[in-house]
């Protein structure tokens, strides 16, 4: 028998008996379970956080624990006082009794940019649903994903979920990953990552829950609090040196908030390039002929990826800033870098500027996130209409699209986007998006249309303007 098929076979049926026990706990056993989950994932914070930097040699560690301390206690907060279980509303009038029940066995694909953070939110989520889930690390942080796996694993079995219940792929080779993405009985893919892997669970066949990548255009207009902007820009695509897709890509800006802003970013750490060092840096960053970022640069502090594009920094750098002359395939920096190097644009003006924040959005982040910071709403309004599921106001985008720090959209690490990005929704994924809802729908007459004698139906000379009339009559 195909080797990787007989592997799919064995860790789904361990994954669809997990789900049957699952469905016998009640909503106290369930919230328990979280409970010890989210304890144990809090206390290991700091030790995956080394694990995960250590092994993937990216990112801060300081970060990396805030990340594993923001995926553990916020989510924990925001999902613990849910019903995932049973009846979740009635609604007498209309006779609608909504019931949750779990979907079923859940793959979750990781990134190597959040490797332990990532797990710990799809972890939480899915026990909170009754969902067992199949954790497939990226391979270049297996190790450290393997161990959240176990240390949560451990702690929701010991508190009563099913042995089973969290499960991880020990397999590198594509092929079985991509056996257990087409079973059968895989009820749902939890897809982060790159692009070409969430395309890749997208045409297995098995419904998917995707991202996109983001190419976050931010303006700043001049009504805004430019002290502010300035600081949340520095701060966002610094931290774990710009490896959450979120993080600012491209800062967009008029000549007076130039000046301005431009003085201040530089006292934060922000290295301004020189034209030579802007062409030096972009085939370093960027490989035009795959239209891809370079890993080698994803999450390598600023100085160093200026060493490898050929220059130096003065020392406390953490921002390297160029100025590409417009976007597109000949300006390799307007695309999306996971690093600490950030496009800087100057405009001459505001409709220049929403062309711009456009443009970067269409050219590789269609759906994920815009900034602005402005103070004044008909800014707001105009940025509302751009092709993003998040316009974030006045908001660092790096925690402002996760959410639960500086605004309050649920808070998550798999960030959808939309048809645009090929995603089914353009929300912040949760546990809404991982139950099953059943409707015990009671007779309730609407007499209104059964007022309408059937001749009224039958009359081909009754226009919709008389029906109309006629069901409303009834009301």
């Amino acid at each position: 028998m195909d080797p990787f098929a007989t592997h799919a076979e064995k860790i789904v049926s361990r994954a669809r008996a997990a789900a049957i026990a699952f469905r016998r706990l009640d909503q106290e056993q369930v919230d328990r379970i979280v409970e010890a989950a989210f304890r144990a994932a809090f206390n290991a914070r700091s030790e995956l956080a080394r694990l995960a930097a250590e092994e993937t040699g990216i990112g801060v560690y300081e970060h990396k624990v805030i990340k594993n301390a923001w995926s553990s206690l916020l989510i924990y907060e925001h999902i613990r006082n849910q019903r995932t279980v049973g009846i979740l509303s009635q609604d007498p009038e209309r006779g609608i009794t909504e019931v949750a029940q779990p979907i079923g066995p859940v793959l979750a694909l990781t990134p190597l940019t959040n490797p332990t953070s990532t797990i710990l939110f799809k972890i939480l989520i899915c026990l909170k649903t009754r969902n067992p889930l199949i954790v497939s690390p990226h391979r270049a942080a297996r190790k450290c994903g393997r161990e959240a796996v176990r240390i949560l694993a451990e702690a929701a079995v010991a508190a009563g979920a099913p042995a089973d219940a969290i499960q991880c792929m020990n397999k590198a080779q594509i092929e079985y990953l991509d056996s257990v993405m087409r079973h059968r009985r895989l009820a749902l893919i939890l897809a982060t990552g790159t692009q070409s892997m969430v395309r890749r669970a997208q045409m297995s066949g098995t419904p998917t829950l995707g991202v996109g990548p983001g190419n976050v255009p931010v303006y700043v207009h001049r009504s805004a609090d430019i002290q502010l902007a300035a600081r949340m820009i520095v701060h966002s695509k610094t931290f774990d040196n710009g490896t959450v897709c979120a993080s600012e890509q491209a800062l967009v800006v008029e000549p007076e908030v130039d000046a301005q802003l431009r003085p201040l970013i530089a006292d934060r750490g922000a290295h301004f390039c020189s034209r030579q060092e802007m062409l030096a840096l972009g085939p370093v960053c960027f490989d035009p002929q795959n239209e891809v970022m370079r890993t080698e640069v994803v999450g390598r502090p600023a100085a160093e990826i200026a060493r490898m594009a050929g220059f130096s920094v003065p020392a406390g750098t953490r921002l390297l800033i160029a100025e590409p002359d417009g976007v597109g395939p000949a300006h390799p920096l307007s695309y999306e870098i996971l690093a600490p190097v950030l496009a800087y644009y100057r405009v001459p003006d505001y409709e220049r500027a929403l062309d711009l924040c456009r443009a970067v959005t269409h050219l590789g982040g269609i759906g994920h996130t815009v900034g602005v910071y402005c103070n004044d709403e008909r800014v707001i309004n105009d940025f509302a209409g751009m092709d993003a599921a998040r316009i974030l106001v006045n908001t660092p985008t790096t925690e402002g699209a996760l959410g639960g720090i500086y605004n309050h959209p649920p808070p998550s690490l798999t960030l959808a986007c939309g048809p645009g990005a090929g995603n089914v929704t353009t929300d912040n994924i949760t546990i809404s998006h991982l139950l099953s809802i059943h409707r015990v729908a009671r007779m309730r007459h609407n007499t209104r249309w059964l007022a309408i004698p059937r001749s009224v139906w039958m009359d081909p000379a009754v226009d919709a303007d008389e029906i109309r009339t006629l069901y409303n009559k009834n009301y």
